[in-house]
């Protein structure tokens, strides 16, 4: 039934649309208060042909889809509800209802206007920082399973990629509970939130700070150590991502004997060669980032002489990259 009832509003929707279009003498276009904006206008006609399997149009009208996948998952977008509701409205009870709802006045159809726009609005996608709170709390809830917090990360690591959002994951309290994940017994659940630490700092100052305040370095150092190679690899990711550009976090890296880690790293020739590249990348920003401010102390780099022979000892690596990045 209620998949029924939600049909039934939306092919109104769609109804109400065309109807707009094809009665827009009737109606002021540019009311701020009944104006219902689509992102693709689409005419009668448009709205009630349906197309046939064999038609390229098919899949894009939405006849060729799982009935529930939209439902069950929300609709990413307008276009997503208006495809929904044609595919599950019959045709020609949507020309007898378009017919109608022409001969409506113009302010009953400006209030059917606004009652569709509400539904819409209810309908919308959430916001990137209420898909944020959503998975934070997820993190948060004890009684999360390890599949719900895989997913609350993953979902994390996408929805930090853009800075104004990374800049609200601590708002949110979220980097104080994706940093406390770093100590999961499960590998991959330390795995992604390493990655979505080092996400959200990225080139960006302001998070490499407060992810510094918060204690992370030491912790990611550590598990750069981890017998799972690719926890090690997404913890040096987060490492090199936290420091690099920033004299204050690389004063706190050697402190920690960051360049013993990374000196360990290189020196062991049976380390994945992935680790091997990320610690070399590391090492050359470093490097450059030393040779730029050289009013500051001596990278501890210069004084080893154990280090900089491992790093010499990679130019005889098989691998190419590697081998460049050394050279440079």
């Amino acid at each position: 039934m209620e998949h029924v009832v939600l049909s039934f509003l939306l092919a109104s929707a769609v109804i109400l649309t065309a109807a707009t279009v094809i009665s827009g003498e009737r109606v002021n276009e540019t009311s701020a208060t009944a104006e219902l904006v689509w992102s693709k206008g689409k005419l009668e006609s448009d709205l009630l042909s349906k197309p046939e399997p064999g038609n390229s149009d098919y899949l894009s009208a939405g006849a060729d889809v799982d009935d529930h996948d939209d439902l069950d998952g929300g609709f990413s977008s307008l276009d997503g509800v208006l495809r929904w509701a044609i595919g599950h409205s019959d045709p020609a009870k949507l020309k007898e209802s378009a017919e109608d709802v022409q001969r409506l006045s113009a302010s009953e159809l400006q209030k059917r206007q606004l009652e569709i726009k509400e539904l819409i609005e209810k309908m919308n996608m959430p916001s990137d920082a209420q898909l944020m709170q959503i998975a934070i709390d997820d993190l948060n809830n004890s009684s999360s399973s390890l599949e719900d917090r895989q997913r609350a990360l993953q979902e994390l690591l996408i929805l930090v990629e853009p800075l104004d959002n990374a800049n609200d994951l601590n708002k949110l309290g979220g980097l104080a509970i994706v940093i406390q994940e770093l100590n999961h017994p499960d590998p991959d659940i330390r795995r992604l939130s390493a990655w979505v630490l080092g996400k959200a700092c990225q080139n960006n100052p302001v998070v490499q700070k407060q992810i510094l305040e918060l204690g992370a370095l030491t912790k990611l150092i550590k598990m750069v150590k981890s017998t799972s190679i690719e926890e090690a690899i997404k913890a040096l990711y987060a490492v090199s991502a936290l420091i690099r550009n920033n004299l204050s976090s690389q004063e706190l890296f050697y402190a920690e004997a960051g360049d013993t880690m990374l000196q360990e790293i290189l020196s062991n020739s049976s380390s994945d060669i992935r680790l091997h590249r990320k610690a070399v990348f590391l090492v050359a920003d470093l490097v450059e980032c030393q040779l730029e401010n050289l009013a500051r102390a001596e990278s501890p780099f210069f004084r080893n002489r154990f280090f900089l022979k491992s790093v010499v000892d990679l130019t005889a690596s098989t691998d190419l990259d590697l081998q460049e990045k050394v050279v440079l």
